[in-house]
């Protein structure tokens, strides 16, 4: 583990209008990638805007060498470790990280035990990562465990995909947010995180809905159907606060990642929040799912909250 900057106790934090205190501590994953670079850039806005303090974790795995001797394999992570301290020496003179506190951690083990240990070591409220797409819709991430860690985080998770082009501002700002949602056991979860973010932000935030098999519905009830997922999706907005941001409502029609990623297009929207349902087995492991296909394709970061 390198310590690169002492990080204070206490650090100035802005809180949401609903007085939760999150993004205290923020973590980034790293492989030392050009998406992982990207995802630091907001990082760094992020913690700025927040007053959050930054962790930084490159994990070491030897899992694609099974075989090889005890003595290669000592070689062979100190060979890494040399590289991974060399990857930060370069991250943090770049000077993105300037007058933020930061700590740097470079651990051994397999990507989601390791990071799980360090989520609850540092108490964080936020994983950052970034994913590089190869195709289409394949696999991508550090390594493929993207999908894992938002799968199985029990922390909301900011994952900036190979669309989300453009740099943040010096501190970042969500003018325009979507939240989707299937009305799953987690959607209240989720949804205080989109109105905190909304109300911190003075966003525009749009909650959206869509049915999947609108062919399934005769006209005249389908327009029932649809006006009750709108009100359904009023139900989720807080009452014990006065809203300080500007709230749509949207019951869509048609398949649910092109839906989503429409109406992000037309609302131009900066951040998409989602749930994420947990997965224990086969997570990163399950092809094409709807959360990881928005993830690749969406033009903005896309924060996951785990159901």
């Amino acid at each position: 583990m390198i310590n690169a900057q002492a990080i204070p106790k206490t650090a100035d934090v802005r809180i949401p209008l609903n007085k939760e205190r999150f993004f205290r501590n923020v973590l980034l994953a790293t492989d030392f990638s050009p998406a992982s670079d990207q995802a630091l850039e907001y990082v760094a806005s992020l913690a700025r805007r927040y007053g959050s303090a930054v962790y930084l974790t490159h994990i070491i795995t030897l899992d694609g060498y099974p075989m090889i001797s005890p003595e290669l394999a000592a070689s062979s992570a100190q060979k890494m470790h040399a590289e991974a301290a060399e990857g930060f020496r370069k991250l943090l003179k770049s000077g993105r990280l300037m007058a933020l506190p930061y700590k740097v951690i470079i651990q051994e083990g397999n990507l989601w035990p390791a990071l799980e240990e360090s989520i609850k070591k540092y108490d964080i409220d936020l994983v950052v990562v970034g994913t590089h797409g190869i195709g289409a819709i394949r696999k991508v991430l550090i390594g493929s465990g993207a999908e894992e860690i938002f799968r199985k985080a029990k922390v909301p998770v900011l994952i900036v995909g190979p669309a989300a082009g453009n740099e943040p501002p010096y501190e970042l700002e969500f003018k325009n947010i979507l939240f989707a949602t299937d009305f799953g056991k987690g959607a209240q979860r989720e949804a205080q995180y989109a109105f905190s973010l909304a109300q911190e932000h003075l966003s525009r935030l749009r909650l959206v809905h869509v049915f999947q098999h609108p062919e399934a519905y005769r006209e005249e009830v389908l327009a029932i159907e649809k006006e009750h997922g709108r009100n359904q999706l009023r139900e989720l907005v807080p009452s014990e606060s006065e809203l300080h941001c500007k709230v749509d409502f949207e019951a869509a029609l048609g398949e649910p990642v092109e839906q989503i990623l429409r109406i992000a297009q037309e609302t131009q929207a900066d951040l998409i929040v989602m749930g994420a349902k947990a997965r224990t087995s086969l997570a990163g492991n399950v092809p094409h799912t709807k959360a990881y296909r928005v993830v690749c394709e969406a033009r903005c970061p896309v924060l996951t909250v785990r159901s």
